[in-house]
């Protein structure tokens, strides 16, 4: 009798779906926690204050990236939103070495795409997915958005560019913005979203294989990544359960080694396997990694960047308890 990889009472899957419901949540704290900031300042001292959540910065990728190219320029790490950098340059360092595990164990977007998925499968009973010349066109299209963030930023704007955008109020106020286009949406917005959830219902995560361009520029990075699903031939009896529960539909089975951009390392195809040591994440072509240590170090990288930020002073945001006194009541007119 074949021995069963996963021992009893260890199941990978639950660990991360236990993590993606953490973060989840956590997320949604902060959302809570900075909405009764603003509502402190924008019924002018009425409401009650609280304290700013620095962690609602990690929402702000494309100022991010501005301020990235700010730092490597200028040498200036931006100190009206610090910990965007510091959280943006932290899933940059994850997917270099632990491939898309951001996607997969922390980005509240994919755990909320993924429970839709489930959801309308369960409805349905079915599993809809493009033809194979669509999805490629389709998944293309979060290429070309990131091309054009970067093209817009990382080419297109000049070091004094960079001051003038980072020291503008609408950057000093662009999370209360945010906040605002889930608060008080537009009619195409509200339009927007429930496209994008209905779909999500349909096609398997489909914002983040389709349009995610923060993803695409993660994927860019994990191709670098030492850890890779590797695949013992000898071992495998084809049965296919590894690429029937593949999030990114690859085809796990006919791989030697799974170096896709699209791999997001949730090891569910290592979950899913059952034959003893046949698929495994591990660090070149030899060492394999125990099943715990991949999630542990996700987490213990991300943990490191956040401690960083607090740590180095990066992190809190230098707007005066008088600057968003001033300037979030006059939010409309930036």
């Amino acid at each position: 009798m074949t021995k069963k990889r996963i021992q009893p009472g260890y199941n990978l899957v639950f660990w991360r779906n236990l993590v993606q419901t953490g973060f989840l949540f956590w997320c949604l704290y902060l959302g809570v926690q900075f909405s009764r900031f603003v509502a402190h300042f924008a019924s002018r001292g009425e409401k009650p204050f609280v304290s700013r959540p620095p962690g609602i910065e990690a929402f702000l990728p494309i100022g991010a990236l501005v301020s990235l190219k700010n730092w490597v320029l200028n040498g200036i790490v931006d100190p009206v939103h610090p910990a965007a950098l510091i959280l943006f340059l932290t899933f940059l360092a994850m997917a270099l070495l632990t491939r898309k595990s951001f996607c997969s164990w922390i980005c509240p977007v994919g755990t909320l795409s993924e429970l839709l998925w489930r959801s309308g499968e369960r409805l349905t009973g079915h599993r809809f997915r493009f033809w194979r010349w669509l999805d490629i066109l389709l998944r293309s299209v979060k290429y070309l958005l990131l091309f054009f963030f970067l093209k817009l930023i990382l080419f297109g704007m000049p070091a004094q560019a960079l001051k003038g955008f980072l020291s503008s109020p609408y950057w000093a106020m662009s999370d209360v913005k945010m906040l605002h286009f889930f608060t008080d949406p537009s009619v195409l917005s509200v339009v927007i979203v429930l496209t994008l959830v209905v779909l999500s219902f349909f096609v398997r995560q489909f914002w983040c294989r389709y349009l995610c361009p923060y993803g695409a520029m993660l994927g860019f990075f994990s191709f670098f990544s030492p850890f890779r699903v590797r695949r013992d031939r000898d071992g495998c009896t084809g049965c296919g359960s590894c690429d029937r529960v593949c999030p990114a539909s690859i085809a796990v089975s006919g791989k030697q080694q799974v170096f896709s951009m699209e791999c997001t390392g949730c090891l569910s195809c290592v979950q899913s396997c059952p034959e003893h040591q046949v698929l495994q994440m591990g660090v070149g072509r030899r060492w394999q990694t125990p099943d715990g240590m991949f999630p542990l170090l996700v987490l213990l990288l991300f943990t490191l960047g956040v401690a960083y930020g607090m740590l180095s002073g990066h992190w809190h945001s230098t707007l005066s308890y008088r600057d968003y006194m001033q300037l979030i009541p006059l939010l409309n007119r930036f």
